[in-house]
């Protein structure tokens, strides 16, 4: 559920749904006047502080970004480990549109894995593994003022241990991860309180085992649990369950079916959800070779499947904006859906399409270390932007540690420059010219103009990703004259970006 911004919508080309998708990957369209980029964001890294240790969840509201994890520090854009540190103990906020850190510093004694914010935009709520805050005994379970930073005092519900999800609805507070009491009440892995008080709800779906991510539709007609284990409320629900907001109790869910039941070799958990307008996202992580790694979409009010997609490389973070669902994981392997093949490469960051899930025109990366050796670990959103959290250390190759930020910036990222062509002449008043296609980190479709001195003498639209081999164009230019020398150049550009490569001559037989 989308909570207290305005969602943007991107206009691009997409192609037309499939429930189960193949081929090539989404082609968004090129525009002389479009923004420079292929989805709705930049693959351009914009500024932000960083941590010294991993990010683990990441919320918005308004123009506040929060960020909690197992940090202690964080310091400026570029800056090494050690250099310029601040205090932050596991939580710390951030300006979402220029990246600097805001003063909003409590005292955790432990990390935070989850925070969610309240519809209207006046609440934060964090859990982790904490026990106070600012020496105040908050069980794993804490609320801030927006406006004021401060704790709120008189909310206090009392968690028995780890909470890893979060999400707000209404009045209600949803909340998930591996406790077995609240209030000192039973409520295994799972639980609600009123956002207003704090007061434990009835609402009580009873997993069995740990709950890695919770959302509400948008509707607020349905939540979405997902996480390790086998049965809500004694019934078979394997890693994923769609349930009433008011009882907790399952609903049938179709697309639950997807996600292969556990066996020795393979056992895949729901690590995050995302919902946007009809539609509900789901990834997953699997453990075993070859197991489950995917992201699947439903139909948020009847829990059908629309699509899945089988990348192999656990996802840790989704988030949909517009018609493209961005995708933290370490994707090595994404071949079934016609995508990059197995020793391509770690592709940390991915963009999907909503519509079909195809992989899409968005290739920025990170590295992965710390604690997971995943790399992305949580994303949030203000509509244009997407902040990124985890255990990496450097972002587009440039030192980012734990925290990264794409907009939707004008301009994006500019094409690689072409090299010069290869040119030849073996034919009288005839000269043959040659190149190959150019990556750009956010754009697929390109265009590619021939100039034979300062005169364009042909133009091609072609489709290149960065996981293939070049495609090389020939064309044969017979508008020159025997004895004379002429030289080509290449020119490439994105709809805004416009690069152009060394020329390469030759003397027309």
């Amino acid at each position: 559920m989308k909570k207290a911004v305005l969602v943007l919508v991107t206009a691009v080309a997409v192609i037309a749904a499939a429930l189960i998708p193949s081929g090539r990957p989404v082609v968004a369209a090129t525009s002389a006047s479009g923004p420079g980029f292929g989805s709705a964001l930049s693959a351009v890294r914009q500024l932000a502080w960083q941590t010294n240790a991993s990010v683990n969840t990441l919320a918005v509201a308004g123009n506040t970004v929060y960020a909690g994890g197992l940090f202690t520090r964080i310091r400026q854009p570029g800056k090494a480990a050690g250099q310029g540190e601040s205090v932050r103990t596991y939580l710390a906020a951030f300006n979402r549109t220029t990246g600097k850190p805001l003063a909003f510093a409590p005292k955790l004694n432990g990390a935070v894995w989850s925070i969610a914010t309240s519809p209207n935009g006046r609440w934060v709520v964090v859990g982790g593994d904490f026990t106070t805050v600012n020496g105040l005994a908050r069980k794993h379970l804490a609320m801030f003022s927006v406006a004021t930073g401060k704790l709120v005092v008189g909310w206090h519900p009392a968690v028995a241990y780890r909470v890893s999800a979060l999400a707000i609805g209404g009045n209600s507070v949803y909340f998930g991860g591996s406790f077995g009491r609240v209030d000192n009440t039973e409520r295994n892995n799972v639980a609600a309180v009123t956002l207003s008080t704090g007061a434990l709800l009835p609402w009580d779906p009873d997993a069995d085992d740990d709950v890695y991510a919770i959302d509400l539709a948008d509707s607020g007609r349905r939540v979405f649990i997902g996480g390790g284990f086998n049965e809500i409320q004694g019934e078979d629900h394997y890693a994923l369950a769609m349930v009433s907001p008011t009882t907790g109790a399952p609903m049938r869910m179709p697309a639950a079916a997807a996600i292969p039941e556990p066996s020795p070799d393979c056992q895949s958990r729901v690590k995050d959800i995302d919902t946007l307008g009809s539609k509900v996202f789901v990834s997953n992580a699997g453990s075993g070779l070859g197991c489950y790694d995917g992201v699947l979409a439903a139909d948020a009010a009847t829990g059908k499947l629309l699509w899945q997609s089988n990348c192999l490389g656990a996802t840790e973070a989704i988030k949909a904006i517009g018609n493209w669902l961005y995708k933290g994981s370490h994707a090595h392997d994404c071949s079934r859906d016609g995508g990059f093949k197995d020793g391509s490469g770690t592709h940390h960051l991915l963009v999907e399409s909503t519509i079909n899930g195809k992989l899409g025109p968005w290739h920025p990366n990170t590295d992965a270390g710390g604690t997971t050796d995943v790399g992305p670990l949580a994303f949030a959103s203000g509509g244009n932007d997407l902040w990124v959290g985890g255990d990496f250390s450097r972002v587009n190759g440039a030192l980012q540690q734990g925290l990264g930020r794409f907009t939707n910036a004008a301009g994006g990222a500019q094409p690689a420059l072409p090299a010069a062509p290869k040119v030849s002449s073996t034919v009288k008043n005839k000269a043959t010219v040659s190149f190959a296609t150019v990556v750009d980190a956010d754009n697929i479709s390109l265009i590619y103009s021939l100039f034979r001195g300062t005169t364009k003498v042909a133009s091609w639209k072609r489709n290149s990703y960065p996981w293939t081999k070049p495609v090389v164009t020939t064309f044969t230019d017979a508008k020159v004259k025997s004895g004379k020398t002429v030289s080509y150049r290449i020119q490439v550009s994105d709809g805004r970006n416009v690069r152009t490569g060394r020329a390469a001559a030759v003397k027309v037989r």
